[in-house]
């Protein structure tokens, strides 16, 4: 890994970190066992990227605002912008974006984005808040990306590990349309049984599994008998839960916000799940993550 990666930790847990996108590349218990995915490039080379001002695909991956068009590609651009590491300290540190020229070409907005990350026990908390410093309301989505290794260390067979759900889960399910990326109007059966859902593969033949109903703050990821994370996600409303068929991850992905639904062409500020975000204030998402090891 670069020498520029941000590294904080204990002696329980350690997260690296990449300033391109304040993104996480990394979390290693004590005995250097990896929680997270290997990137193969051959089915995904992302690790955990934290998706602004949209999530998803818009339709035409265009950015419809007060008659005006702006090109916005797949999950926005704040996955491939430089943070600047602002604060950094042995357990914890704070990145931040704000707009820019280029910035402004696509989202013509003012904003900062700031990802805190911090260790405690065997816990990597992070937040991310959204500032608004215009006069007007800024319109936005975001959610979290991360990818997490399939099986997890600790022995457990690939076939045995499963999501479990805070609470009960049958709301039927949505998925994107292949190619554009947009939200299909025609829902799906829910494959979680009671609050357990067996991974499989096939599971994500057409895509990701898309709650845009969910009743759960958080989940458990892993297999009986072996290692497992805690995962809460208590400021966000959907879940993505995808992986390419054939890699080594699965990504649990707690969202404010999804793709255009097919067929959306109007505002981006009447999009289903966008915020609108007052004058001068904020908004913060946070996500935990709490490894058991075996």
């Amino acid at each position: 890994m670069s020498d520029e990666f941000v590294i904080i930790g204990s002696d329980k847990l350690t997260a690296r970190i990449n300033p391109l996108g304040a993104e996480l590349w990394s979390l290693t218990d004590a005995e250097g066992a990896e929680y997270m995915t290997d990137a193969d490039p051959a089915f995904w080379s992302g690790h955990a990227p934290l998706l602004f001002p949209i999530v998803g695909a818009l339709s035409g991956d265009t950015l419809r605002l007060g008659g005006q068009e702006h090109s916005m590609p797949k999950h926005g651009f704040a996955r491939r912008s430089a943070f600047a590491p602002v604060h950094v300290e042995e357990t914890e540190a704070r990145f931040r974006l704000t707009d820019s020229p280029a910035t402004r070409a696509a989202y013509p907005f003012g904003f900062v984005l700031e990802v805190l990350y911090r260790v405690e026990g065997m816990t990597l908390h992070t937040q991310v808040s959204v500032f608004n410093p215009n006069t007007d309301a800024l319109p936005f989505s975001f959610g979290f990306h991360p990818a997490f290794a399939w099986p997890l260390p600790g022995g457990a067979a690939k076939h045995a590990h499963k999501l479990v759900f805070e609470a009960e889960e049958p709301e039927a399910l949505r998925q994107v349309a292949p190619g554009t990326g947009v939200l299909l109007p025609d829902l799906i059966l829910s494959p979680v049984k009671g609050r357990e859902l067996a991974l499989h593969e096939d599971l994500f033949r057409a895509d990701a599994l898309i709650w845009d109903r969910l009743s759960s703050t958080s989940l458990s990821y892993g297999a009986d008998g072996g290692s497992s994370l805690d995962i809460a996600f208590p400021d966000t409303t959907s879940l993505g839960v995808w992986q390419v068929p054939g890699a080594r991850y699965v990504c649990i992905e707690p969202w404010q916000g999804h793709a255009d639904p097919e067929g959306f062409s109007g505002d981006f500020r009447e999009k289903p799940g966008v915020v609108l975000l007052d004058p001068g204030a904020t908004r913060s998402f946070r996500m935990d993550v709490t490894l058991n090891p075996r």
